[in-house]
Formats: C-alpha cells, structure tokens, sequence
C-alpha cells in the first residue's frame, strides 16, 4: 500500500518528460481544467443554451475528476512534506490549508453546495468563478510561471513603495478636485468617493467621462493629476520589467553571477528515487556554509532554484563549492 501511494504521488505531482503515465496525467488535469472553463463560459450565452445538457455533463465529469484529484492529494500529501517530518494528519491538514489546497478545494466545493444548500443558489453560484484560480495549477507546473514569482517577489518592496506613491497622490488628488468642484457640482461630486472615483480614471488615463471638472481650477488640477499619473502608474510597469530583465539574463548567463575564484569547484549531482534530497523543497535541505545550488537540470531545461522549488528524481543539480 505505502508503495502505491509513493507511485500515485509521484504521477499526479509536476510530472517529468520520462514518464509517460505523469505526463498524462498532467495532459488530462489541463484538458478538464479547460472544458470546465469552456463549459462555464458558454452556459452564459443565450445562442449556446441548446448546448446546456453537454455545458452540464462536462461539468459534471470534471467536477468529478477535480474532487478525485483532490482526495488524493490529502492522501499522499505525507510525501510533499518528507523534509518536515510531519505525521499523516499534520500534513493532510497542511496541504488542505496550503495556497493550491485552496484552489483545489475551490474548484469543486462551489458545484456541491446547492446540493447540500438549496437556498443562495445565487451566492454558490458566483463562487464558481473561483475555479479560474485552476489556471494557477498549469502555470504552477512550468519554470515561467516560477520565473514570475520569482520576480513579483525580489522586487515586492519596491512595488509596494510606488504603489504607496500612486495611493498618496490618488487620495490627494481626491481630495483636491472635491474641494474645488463640490460647490459647481454638488451632485456630481458629493463625497470624497466621488473625488476618488475620478482620481482614479484620471490616474489610469481611462477617462470614463462620468465625472469630470468644469470649474477652471478644477481642469488644472485634472491636466496636473493626468501628467502626474502617466508617470507614477508607469513606475511599478518599470519595475516590473527590470525585473524580468534581470531574472532571464541570470538564467541565460548563469556564470556572470558566479564566483570568480579558482577555490570554487562545480559539483553535478543526479537525483534518483532513492537520493535523499528527492521529493524536499530547496528551504528543507542542509547545506554546508562553502555550497550553493545554482541551478537544477531537469528535462532538458535549466531552472533557477528559489527556496520553494522542490528537487524531484532525474533531476540534476549544480552545486557550487569551495575546494
């Protein structure tokens, strides 16, 4: 039984080119992913609703599929936390309350509760807009999407201080066209809200054209507020790409940010199922002082490791030394 269970942990996790039954389970999980999503986009339409039988058996079926894959990731969660020691229970209840937990549990949770609940149909049924966080799965299995998180999260701190600055000027600038166009137009702008709302759409240059000045002070500060924001909302946008600019140059150039001394020695080493870094998260592993992973050989791609990849069997992994 432990062997089964290691064997179907091992096929619904990221699966790897070499294995054909991994790989099509991951080919299935993305196939219903997407017929699910199709199937609750098209019920939406007036001109599909001869369709809505099929809209409602495939989503029967991939409603199905997701809770069958879900039961099964709380039953082998034990091996997505070997590195932590924790018990069976500890680490069903992990994964349950984990950020992909969630997702999963969403997926499906939103198709059974007018069944448990006949009332508030209306409410389950916007929950259902929740299963497009299953995008997240797909991505989650490809070295891009790590690339992205990856970058959002070296340069959160910087994100966070320009969309501080785009907040400030936002409220400022709210508060600036309430003052001066509450008296011309007391039904237009009648609160701060109103102020903000139009900061807002000046701030993204959308210009909805709802709400707009007519006194002559309040246009100077709508022209001010429009130039203002072309530039601050800009800001986070150039972060943005530094970033990735930054993060696909280490990947293509890998021995730029390596050390340059002849005291430091490249080390290969291949992962196999029985390697005891197989199935741990980079953060779990103890490393000496003088090692660095740089990178993880996997498939024919080359990835950056963070301290959430997980190193997986037929991986090989590049670690720097000193002699």
């Amino acid at each position: 039984m432990k062997e089964c269970k290691r064997k179907i942990f091992n096929i619904i996790e990221i699966g790897n080119k070499g294995d054909a039954i991994s790989r099509a389970f991951d080919v299935m999980i993305v196939l219903a992913i997407s017929a699910n999503l199709l199937a609750l986009l098209g019920d939406t339409f007036d001109e599909l609703q001869a369709f809505h039988g099929a809209f409602e058996v495939t989503e029967l079926i991939t409603v199905v599929i997701f809770t069958v894959e879900y039961a099964l990731r709380v039953w082998t969660s034990e091996y997505l936390y070997l590195g932590r020691n924790y018990s069976k229970l500890r680490s069903a209840v992990a994964f349950i309350f984990s950020f992909y937990g969630i997702i999963d549990l969403l997926s499906f949770l939103p198709y059974y509760l007018p069944l448990i609940f006949p009332t508030g149909v209306v409410v389950f049924r916007l929950l259902r807009v929740f299963r497009i966080f299953r995008l997240f799965k797909i991505n989650a299995q490809y070295d891009a999407f790590n690339v992205i998180t990856g970058v959002l999260n070296e340069k959160k701190n910087q994100i966070i201080s320009s969309l501080c600055l785009v907040l400030i000027l936002m409220v400022a600038s709210s508060l600036g066209m309430y003052s001066l166009e509450h008296e011309a137009q007391p039904d237009v702008f009648e609160n701060a809200f109103s102020g903000m709302w139009w900061s807002v759409s000046a701030l993204l240059t959308v210009g909805y054209g709802d709400i707009y000045p007519i006194t002559v002070a309040g246009k100077v500060l709508g022209i001010i507020t429009a130039f203002l924001g072309v530039g601050m909302v800009a800001i986070p946008t150039g972060i943005i790409s530094a970033g990735f600019v930054e993060q696909y140059t280490r990947i293509k150039h890998r021995d730029d940010f390596l050390p340059d001394d002849d005291d430091v020695q490249c080390e290969i080493m291949n992962i196999t199922e029985g390697h005891r870094w197989n199935g741990q998260r980079l953060s779990e592993i103890t490393m000496p002082d003088d090692s660095l992973v740089i990178s993880i050989m996997r498939d024919g791609d080359t990835i950056i490791p963070r301290g959430d990849t997980k190193i997986c069997a037929g991986d090989k992994v590049v670690v720097y030394k000193r002699k």
